[in-house]
Formats: structure tokens, sequence, C-alpha cells
């Protein structure tokens, strides 16, 4: 039996409703609560550029105001890394951004941009944040992560959870090779991207993964089935996965 599997719940898409409308509901934080009680290990955040869902006001209630952990993902910018050193989460996950894009699209590219990684993630770490990087299962992106001393990755899935039949078998496998590498290397591998009630078994099996980061899909089950009931039933197959 591997140790127990780590659920991150991003909620950045309580805070896409919200906008919408503008006002105050529905409120991320509320969200948070009913995540922490159905079984969600921490709460994950994107602070974008454009501000389009989570605002800076929601990170400063988040770490004010709930007892889960907050893993904020941020772009590499002077903007974001101050903000990540004056609030201090637990966890600062670096992700490519393009203000164009509706969602985050592939990982970082942390072999090209190492010069300008190195110093950001130099300093968030000295701070005491826990640094990690947002990849493709690439072992050339591992090695970077390596030699930038990020102690974790998270691996983009979304390969993965677009492919279908034998491609999707073959993108699995990928994801397993590179987290079993990163492993090897004394990085902590994390998961996340596209995952469902219906795809997430195979990924949540593979031993070495610490933890997981899911959130549009929860949040749009939860249209349906309520967020309690949407986080539980993930908890629950990942905890079978297991």
């Amino acid at each position: 039996m591997s140790e127990r599997l780590r659920l991150g719940v991003n909620i950045d898409h309580v805070a896409t409703i919200r906008n919408a409308r503008g006002g105050l509901h529905p409120d991320p934080i509320r969200a948070a609560e009913i995540a922490q009680a159905a079984g969600a290990d921490g709460i994950t955040a994107h602070l974008r550029e454009d501000r389009r869902h989570i605002i800076d006001e929601d990170i400063a209630r988040l770490i004010g105001g709930i007892a889960l952990p907050l893993n904020f993902e941020m772009a590499a910018t002077e903007e974001m890394v101050a903000l990540a050193l004056r609030h201090r989460p637990h966890a600062a996950c670096i992700v490519p951004e393009r203000r164009e894009e509706v969602t985050t699209e592939g990982g970082l590219d942390a072999a090209g941009q190492h010069n300008h990684l190195k110093p950001l993630v130099t300093r968030l770490g000295d701070s005491g944040i826990r640094v990690s990087l947002f990849i493709e299962p690439d072992p050339r992106q591992i090695e970077a992560a390596l030699n930038l001393g990020a102690p974790v990755v998270e691996f983009h899935t979304g390969a993965y959870a677009h492919a279908e039949g034998e491609a999707q078998v073959a993108q699995l496998q990928r994801l397993s090779d590179a987290v079993a590498l990163a492993a090897k290397n004394g990085i902590e591998p994390h998961a996340g991207h596209g995952l469902t009630f219906d795809n997430v078994t195979p990924v949540a099996a593979i031993p070495q993964i610490a933890e997981l980061n899911i959130g549009h899909f929860l949040i749009g089950e939860a249209i349906f089935i309520g967020l309690d009931a949407s986080v539980r039933k993930m908890r629950d197959l990942m905890d079978a996965a297991r």
C-alpha cells in the first residue's frame, strides 16, 4: 500500500462565477472550507496577471482564513514573486501564462528559461516557500528542475487526459516514467490538469505521485451534485487507486 495520495482542490472557477456578475457570491473561501471538510488536503489558487478569477484579496483571505495549506500558482514575474514573498503561502507553483489563453496550455519550459527562473526559485525557497514547477513529463524538464533546485514538480496531465485508446496508454506510460525519474532524483512528483472521475484512477495508482491538483472538473461537477459530493467522490477514487 502506497502512502496516502494528497488532493489539492483548485478553487479558481468559483471565483470565475463570482466575477461574472461582480459582488461576493459565490465565495471562494467558502468553497475552500467545503473542500476541506470533504477530504481535501490543500487548496490551490492561480492569481493571474489579468485577475480573471482569483484576486489579490482572495489570496490574503485564504492564507488568513483556512486551515489547509495554500498552493499559490503564479507566473514567473517580479509582481508575482513579490506577492508570494508578502503573503508566504505554503507552496508556490510556477506555471506558464499567456494573457490570451483560456487555461494553462502546457508545461513550463524550465530548461529554456533556466537563467530567468533560477533567481526566482532561489528567492522563494530561501523565504521558506515550497517551490514547484509545472512541467511536461519530459526528462529534459526534470533535469532542469533538478538544476534549478526545485523540490517539487507538478506534471501536466493534459496530454493524457485528452487522449484516447492506445494514445492514452502511451501518455500514461510517459507520465509514469517521468514520475519515477523525478522521484529517483529526490524531487517530489505531483500531477494535474484535465483529471476527472473517469480518468483519475490510473494516474492516482502511480505509486510515487504525492499529490494531485484538480479544479475545473470538480467545480463543474459541483453544479450537478454539490461541491462536497464532488470532492468526496474524487477522494474515494484516489484512495481506492492506492
